[in-house]
């Protein structure tokens, strides 16, 4: 039988706009975005609906907005009487599919990313750290580059594995540079400088993880309602407490998101929606198999609409 996953998007998706329509229409939706503005003590929701796109872009404000949207448009899935047999997020998106799965509450998850932001911006100062999109090489090849890359004392890490010949690379700045340099000797089409704020999912991130793990302790895990498949493993977990030392982990692990949709298809997925903003990971899914799946995202009502309707056809 063939089986639902939501998938939620991480940093890199958030824009200027995100979330407004549902909070405007929507009162379970507009809820939550209120209650991220309480939980947090500032107003989230004017930089995600006014901007500026700076500011936005901050990972201390991009995390919890993007966490906060997803789970604004996941209210107006459920009334829908949508759910999941698998949920998975693309790195910050995990907190958002753990908040789906009912393994943490949504205040104490848009607390933790509000903090994982903060932690990861202080833990690399500013132009010391970089990542760099490599399209066209292969993950051993890759491997292989990073290896040499940073062979002398340089860090270069393979940090997203997207969908087949797109990688992200993160470590030091030298280390990304050289790295991209060589993976353009070895037959990479391209590579891409990456607009962040620090070299994510890498090494260099350990004073981020140690800041993370106290915070996490603090809180609540419960044991998942739907499988999750996490970054770390890109296996499915219901656990609590694994998804909890697997979310202290993910902060210098690669996400292994390629495997995980992989993974999720051998499980008999076939229909994979996206719920926040863009459609980013939609686009990496059909990268991944392009042939006999079903994508949609939701990052609208208009969309859900959308979304139902061509359900509702298959």
């Amino acid at each position: 039988m063939s089986k639902i996953a939501f998938i939620f998007p991480g940093q890199g998706s958030q824009e200027v706009g995100m979330a407004q329509n549902v909070f405007e229409q929507h009162e379970k939706a507009s809820s939550v975005i209120k209650k991220a503005d309480e939980r947090l003590e500032y107003s989230l929701s004017g930089y995600m609906f006014n901007g500026p796109k700076e500011v936005l872009k901050k990972t201390e404000h991009a995390q919890p907005a993007l966490l906060t949207a997803s789970a604004a448009l996941l209210e107006t899935v459920k009334e829908k009487d949508l759910s999941p047999d698998f949920v998975a997020g693309h790195s910050l998106g995990e907190y958002s599919a753990l908040v789906a799965a009912g393994v943490l509450s949504f205040d104490d998850a848009v607390y933790a990313v509000r903090q994982r932001g903060l932690f990861m911006e202080e833990a690399v100062p500013d132009g010391v750290g970089a990542m760099a999109a490599i399209m066209g090489l292969e993950r051993p090849e890759l491997e292989r580059v990073c290896a040499e890359a940073s062979a002398e004392g340089e860090t270069a890490e393979l940090a997203n594995l997207n969908a087949p010949g797109q990688i992200v690379i993160s470590g030091s700045r030298k280390g990304v540079e050289t790295a991209s340099d060589l993976a353009k000797e070895a037959g990479a089409k391209r590579a891409i400088p990456l607009e962040v704020s620090g070299p994510f999912h890498s090494t260099l991130m350990e004073p981020a993880k140690d800041k993370l793990r106290d915070v996490l302790s603090d809180i609540s895990f419960q044991d998942a309602g739907v499988p999750v498949m996490t970054n770390v493993t890109a296996l499915p977990e219901t656990n609590g407490e694994t998804l909890r030392d697997l979310l202290v982990d993910q902060v210098t692990s690669p996400v292994l998101w390629e495997d995980t949709i992989k993974n999720l298809i051998e499980r008999d997925v076939t229909t994979f929606i996206e719920i926040g903003s863009g459609n980013v990971l939609s686009g990496l899914v059909r990268r991944i198999q392009r042939r006999g799946l079903e994508v949609h995202a939701v990052n609208d009502l208009e969309s859900l609409e959308k979304t139902l309707k061509k359900l509702k056809e298959e």
